[in-house]
């Protein structure tokens, strides 16, 4: 298997390491619900190294991007900005949900999914061939990705990081600075304050150490994916892939189909109708929502209405949660059924997300 920089320092600290898509990765260190509750209430890391950064560069990168991604790129004015999207087949189906940072006109920088990582260049440099051959496009194994997320975070980052705070602190939302070796990002996947730090790997390891002497609690695989469903973020190859379009996965806000700007995917993307939608579910009965349980209307269980893509126990609500690909007959407010175990338990529809910032919003 596939090991960060990191994958010492996880076992020194007798993290339980699973298999991720090839990666030895930690799934947690003692326990999960510990790990998620210190990222909602104080503050928490992610070894996040098995994704990878690419960099895109020379002039006519933003007119590759444009081309490239169904998010639209001239979003991206200041410096540092960072624009969420997927970048689509040419039926519409997602390739790869990513994040790109703006940091000259001639140098992008995407972040992509570890499963998807070979994929997405396999994809990136076959269009580039195509489209902008005198383009330079990089995978940057070289650099390690530490997520260190919670209300908390950023202090613990600056108390960690000489310098950093004045440096960083009035970073928004989707910005990015350079600092010293460190790439910084306020982004994040957890429904929390923070930062995304990329470094060169031979640094990771002192940055990991320091944080934990800080207080910052390491955390695996496992609270990752309830605080992403918490906040309901799409995870790749669950809520969405080349089988499903942006449109009825929750994502229509990251595709632009206003501007005259041609992107891979879009004819097909106008030709669309959703029949369904990505929804929230609040298991009413006891048992636990997991992906493909079929939902089905409210009085007929014999009437299937979609499935869940996501789902699981939510530690922040104390209840089952879960994403589903709906009809578009379901609205919010709505019980409808799910089969668990050949029993149809009820479920509430909600709009999601479920928590953000610590709180529930249902």
């Amino acid at each position: 298997m596939k090991t960060t920089s990191l994958n010492q320092v996880h076992r020194d600290m007798n993290a339980k390491m699973v298999d991720f898509g090839g990666w030895d990765m930690p799934l947690h260190y003692g326990s999960q619900l510990d790990e998620h509750h210190s990222i909602r209430k104080d503050a928490g890391m992610f070894d996040v190294s098995h994704m990878l950064a690419v960099d895109i560069q020379g002039e006519g990168s933003r007119d590759f991007l444009r081309q490239l991604v169904a998010n639209n790129v001239d979003k991206l004015i200041q410096p540092g900005k960072a624009l969420y999207t997927c970048m689509l087949n040419p039926e519409g189906g997602v390739i790869d949900d990513l994040i790109i940072y703006f940091l000259s006109e001639s140098w992008f920088r995407m972040v992509v999914n570890a499963g998807t990582s070979e994929k997405d260049i396999s994809w990136i440099q076959a269009q580039r061939n195509e489209l902008a051959p005198e383009l330079k496009i990089t995978s940057r194994r070289d650099l390690s990705m530490i997520a260190v997320q919670g209300p908390n975070a950023r202090a613990k980052v600056w108390q960690v990081i000489s310098g950093s705070q004045a440096a960083t602190e009035n970073l928004k939302l989707f910005q990015s600075i350079m600092f010293e070796q460190y790439f910084i990002a306020r982004t994040g996947y957890t429904g929390e304050d923070g930062f995304e730090i990329t470094l060169p790997e031979g640094d990771a390891k002192h940055l990991w150490n320091s944080l934990h002497a800080a207080g910052v609690a390491p955390a695996g695989l496992g609270a990752r994916d309830t605080l992403r469903l918490e906040a309901g973020m799409n995870l790749y190859g669950q809520d969405m892939d080349e089988t499903t379009n942006p449109l009825e996965s929750g994502l229509s806000w990251t595709v632009d189909l206003k501007s005259e700007r041609n992107f891979i995917g879009k004819k097909e993307l106008i030709k669309t109708q959703a029949k369904y939608q990505l929804f929230g579910l609040l298991l009413l009965d006891r048992g636990v929502l997991r992906s493909h349980q079929k939902v089905s209307a409210q009085q007929n269980s014999e009437r299937s209405v979609g499935e869940i893509t996501s789902g699981g126990f939510s530690p922040t609500l104390n209840s089952s949660i879960a994403l589903a690909r709906l009809s578009a007959e379901v609205s919010i407010g709505d019980e409808v059924q799910v089969l668990i175990r050949d029993k149809a338990l009820r479920a509430r529809v909600v709009k999601y997300p479920f928590v953000r910032n610590g709180k529930s919003l249902i």
